[in-house]
């Protein structure tokens, strides 16, 4: 599992896969449901997904455990499945991968505000996140990433989980920003360099952005983690933002587009890519295609 830090140490470049739920939704999974309820039902539907990201030539496949912490899966009454639920993700994963690809388990936001914006408690959070890795670590996880933060109290929060759950797993956190008048920030008001200070303090490996935005919007930000940082960046950007139309959200950045993009991107010190919301297969394909050339003396 460290050899991912080695190999990013040494200067390679690594693609991650591209989104779940866009992937769930074209087979059938609707919005207002918790996505992991299909870890128990549909199974086959993770290994499906999985196969396709990696044929596309994905090396980092995250299993479908975003909102697996138990506070998350309370809103859907499916706390008391966590274990489970968590589990059967990252088994369905790695039945596909064996040891030809790192297989991650994505950690997002519980659902709830932490005190004293919410309720939600910070010892219960901890306490939750800590149990939902607890169930995947005995499967066999190469890559803990946590995702999509916005409140860099909880984002420690998850770290912090994460180390004492399990110390060893190499460790990515990223943090979802917008552009604001003074720069880059979470809508908790979180900055670059606040996220770079509070997670390299928690014991991040890895630091980044996903979400929220296209690849040229993620390009800024990544470069702003550079001015902060020379840690390992994982940048995982949206195809666009999303224009809600009949059948639901469409979004504009075509594979085309983003491998054409990606140069710049990597020019900024990003050390993993991959997609977010709107990303699929073809998407992970045209950015292989495109890293291979940007690697390729001459390319």
């Amino acid at each position: 599992m460290r050899e991912l830090l080695h190999r990013l140490s040494a200067g390679d470049i690594i693609l991650a896969d591209g989104a779940m739920g866009t992937m769930l939704m074209q087979r059938g999974w609707q919005p207002g449901d918790a996505p992991e309820r299909i870890n128990l039902e549909r199974p086959e539907i993770l290994a499906d997904i999985a196969r396709l990201y990696k044929e596309a030539g994905a090396e980092i496949l995250l299993a479908n455990t975003f909102g697996g912490s138990p506070i998350k899966l309370a809103q859907y009454g499916l706390d008391d499945r966590t274990e489970a639920i968590n589990a059967a993700a990252v088994e369905a994963v790695r039945g596909v991968v064996h040891e030809d690809a790192y297989v991650g388990v994505s950690i997002g936001p519980c659902g709830e505000l932490l005190e004293p914006y919410g309720e939600a408690r910070a010892d219960d959070v901890l306490a939750g996140y800590v149990r939902q890795l607890k169930a995947v670590v005995d499967v066999g996880v190469d890559l803990t990433c946590i995702e999509t933060m916005t409140d860099l109290t909880e984002a420690v929060l998850a770290v912090r989980a994460a180390r004492l759950v399990a110390p060893d797993i190499p460790l990515a956190a990223t943090m979802t920003f917008d552009e604001t008048p003074s720069g880059y920030r979470t809508i908790m008001g979180v900055s670059v360099e606040d996220a770079v200070e509070g997670l390299t303090g928690a014991g991040a490996d890895m630091l980044g952005s996903n979400c929220g935005y296209g690849i040229e919007h993620l390009t800024g930000i990544a470069a702003e983690f550079r001015k902060h940082t020379k840690m390992p960046l994982q940048i995982r950007p949206n195809a666009g933002l999303p224009e809600l139309k009949a059948g639901g959200p469409v979004y504009p950045e075509t594979p085309a587009f983003m491998a054409e993009r990606l140069g710049r991107l990597l020019e900024r010190g990003v050390n993993i890519v991959g997609g977010c919301c709107g990303t699929t297969p073809e998407h992970i394909v045209a950015m292989r295609d495109a890293l291979a050339r940007h690697t390729t003396p001459g390319g």
